[in-house]
């Protein structure tokens, strides 16, 4: 804390920022296509669940999470922005922001699955990570990036996640559910699924969580008007 309040930091002529949220358990789900292999959260879990019920149909995310039993997780309200000083901005989130990490790691497909994977399927993938990093706040999307797992020495892996923070569930729903870039993402995936008959060495992962606006910190230093939350908020 004392670094990132540091004067230094406005001074230096460097963009700097920092996007936190910390989610209560009830708030959190994931899932992963395989029981080998964890990413983000699921690597602290003690156990797992075997396979699933809620799953494989529009609805299944929130019906994952626990507190959805009780809570519409509905939102309201716009991010501000609040200057606290020259050079620093901070976004004052909204209950229930949304946000969503979604991987993939084809490391050990061969032959046929790896040449589908990597000529039809992530073509397609790529082109909706770009939709909503570029027209996403116009379907409720604030932010996106599609980001490379990289060696120590930066050297890519054959690792990929797309993370995006959303004005609610709802509006991520509505995206899965229905808008065409996610449709070809989900129609070109099955397509592999059927080439491959169900024997997928694909895997496959995603984390949602549904967070408090008391549970968000969002603060940006010399950072342009376009970075992450700033582009989507209001001057409060």
């Amino acid at each position: 804390m004392q670094w990132w309040a540091g004067d230094d930091r406005v001074n230096e002529g460097v963009g700097w920022f920092r996007e936190i949220i910390c989610p209560g358990i009830d708030r959190v789900e994931t899932l992963f296509s395989t029981a080998d292999s964890f990413e983000g959260v699921g690597v602290l879990a003690k156990a797992m669940s075997g396979e699933i019920q809620e799953h494989a149909y529009w609805g299944g995310m929130r019906d994952r999470f626990p507190i959805s039993q009780v809570d519409a997780l509905r939102t309201a309200g716009s991010l501000l922005a609040e200057g606290l000083m020259p050079g620093r901005v901070r976004v004052r989130g909204i209950d229930n922001l949304a946000l969503i990490r979604s991987g993939q790691e084809w490391t050990d497909t061969t032959g046929r699955e790896r040449e589908i994977y990597l000529r039809e399927v992530q073509p397609v993938l790529r082109e909706g990570m770009d939709f909503l990093r570029d027209h996403g706040p116009d379907i409720g999307c604030f932010t996106n990036r599609y980001m490379y797992h990289v060696t120590e020495a930066f050297e890519p892996l054959e690792k990929t996640f797309g993370v995006s923070c959303w004005q609610s569930l709802e509006h991520m729903e509505r995206w899965a559910e229905s808008h065409p870039t996610h449709l070809q993402i989900f129609g070109s995936f099955m397509k592999m699924v059927r080439a491959m008959n169900f024997d997928l060495k694909l895997r496959l992962y995603h984390e949602v969580a549904v967070v408090p606006a008391h549970d968000q910190t969002f603060e940006y230093i010399n950072c342009h008007p376009g970075t992450g939350l700033l582009r989507c908020a209001k001057a409060g």
